[in-house]
């Protein structure tokens, strides 16, 4: 049994989320969040709040105990892609593509 967390249309880039994920995954929530903490990445203060909904659905929705909890899933999807304009030279534009994710976060109990 998991409990998970959701973050939907977050205004930042799926690659920058990922590099932090990797350094989480699998590891206890105590350690994890030690990790985030000491992280200095944009996406570190999104995952924390993330971990925290994760580990407080664990223990009211699920009877978990929070000091035996590790991070079994974590993964980000592509969300939404906000595109804007740019004004160039000769009254040209370019594209701006501003992307979104969606990350989800689960915890398990270890045995």
């Amino acid at each position: 049994m998991e409990a998970k967390a959701y973050l939907k249309y977050a205004r930042i880039s799926p690659r920058k989320v990922k590099i932090v994920l990797d350094l989480i995954r699998g590891k206890d929530v105590n350690v994890a969040m030690g990790i985030l903490k000491n992280t200095p990445k944009a996406a570190s203060e999104l995952l924390i709040k993330l971990l925290n909904s994760a580990i407080a659905n664990a223990e009211n929705n699920f009877h978990m105990d929070s000091t035996k909890l590790y991070v079994s899933e974590c993964f980000v999807c592509p969300g939404p892609t906000l595109k804007r304009i740019m004004p160039r030279a000769k009254g040209s534009a370019d594209r701006i593509l501003k992307r979104t994710s969606h990350v989800t976060l689960a915890v398990q109990e270890r045995n």
